[in-house]
């Protein structure tokens, strides 16, 4: 049975990477699986020291853990039956943090790990996506056959339903620093205020969208744009909801997908190709990449390669040595140091 509280030693191995010779360290043991939750969640602590993840490590149930990156100690935190491991997130104070378990929504703290539920979905009903808002407030996707779908917003009043849907959403995510957010229906992305005001249709490039995520500033939305000639490359593209400007940032060493630093001024991303399946830094500056290290996943889509918010490191998942772990890459040599203060 597991156990919320319970500790486990460090697991870490380092290696030099094949591609690059630069070290890597496996942060998680690759006899059990582990893995983070989506790119668009809060997952590091503020000074880059902690990691939010999951972990089938006492098995086999998936479980939250939060690493201490400088001891490697796992420091255990749920202990539920059903664990949506891309619903952990973090509170903006650092002080609780959120997740699904089955159709039950939790807050636990990370002080003492008491844990409130705060909403249950009834009946039929599925949940998509999952992300927080400045003010505390908790949104997701409620998806009913036959009936639609429905943006929910849990907070202090209770819940609220903000707008509906004909067809099912399949993600959304909080504007940073603005009240609104974005979500997804099929192939039309949509922006909306965080009471269901104002929503209109986001014109990006025509095409098939990509994964899609807001800059931490919230200026801009960055997605990657996958072309239907399968020959041609996927550009990664940035949309200005206040002006309707889109652009290209850059073409990608087809990116699965993509996360920004603190400053959106340097991006990583996972390759989808299998001859080159590497972990790459982009330069908006030079518009040019570097590999900083192999992947080599059976399915480039766990990658999710994310940069610590001091921009100093890397981190990735990966079943290249067995399950799925966690991995580490410093890259201060190529990035420089980001201000994460009040971030």
């Amino acid at each position: 049975m597991a156990v919320a509280g319970r500790l486990s030693g460090p697991e870490f191995l380092r290696y030099p990477d094949p591609a690059t010779e630069l070290e890597v360290i496996r942060l998680t043991d690759p006899a059990f699986a582990s893995g983070m939750t989506a790119p668009d969640l809060r997952q590091f602590g503020r000074r880059s020291d902690t990691l939010l993840y999951w972990s089938e490590r006492f098995g086999p149930g998936r479980q939250a853990f939060q690493l201490d990156l400088k001891s490697g100690e796992s420091h255990q935190l749920t202990e539920v039956s059903a664990l949506d491991p891309r619903s952990l997130a973090l509170s903006s104070d650092e002080k609780s943090f959120y997740f699904f378990d089955g159709p039950a929504l939790h807050e636990s703290s990370l002080s003492n790990l008491r844990t409130r539920q705060l909403f249950r979905l009834e009946g039929a009903a599925t949940r998509t996506g999952l992300t927080l808002a400045a003010d505390g407030s908790v949104l997701f996707a409620e998806n009913t056959p036959g009936s639609g779908a429905r943006i929910q917003r849990i907070n202090k009043a209770g819940a609220s339903s903000i707008l509906s849907s004909d067809q099912p959403i399949d993600s959304l995510s909080v504007r940073p620093r603005q009240a609104q957010l974005f979500y997804r229906t099929g192939d039309a992305v949509w922006l909306a205020g965080l009471d269901g005001s104002g929503r209109r249709q986001l014109k990006l490039e025509p095409g098939k969208t990509g994964e899609a995520l807001w800059t931490q500033s919230g200026a801009t939305l960055l997605y990657l744009h996958i072309p239907d000639d399968p020959s041609q490359l996927i550009t990664l593209r940035e949309h200005d909801p206040a002006t309707g400007a889109d652009r290209q940032i850059a073409k990608t060493t087809q990116f699965e997908s993509v996360a920004p630093n603190t400053d959106s001024s340097v991006f990583v991303g996972a390759s989808r190709s299998r001859a080159s399946a590497y972990v790459l830094i982009l330069l908006r500056v030079t518009r040019r990449e570097l590999t900083i290290c192999e992947h080599r996943a059976s399915d480039p889509r766990m990658v999710q390669p994310i940069f610590s918010p001091d921009s100093q490191s890397v981190v990735f998942a990966s079943d290249r040595h067995g399950k799925p772990a966690l991995y580490r890459v410093r890259i201060e040599k190529f990035v420089e140091q980001t201000n994460v203060e009040g971030s």
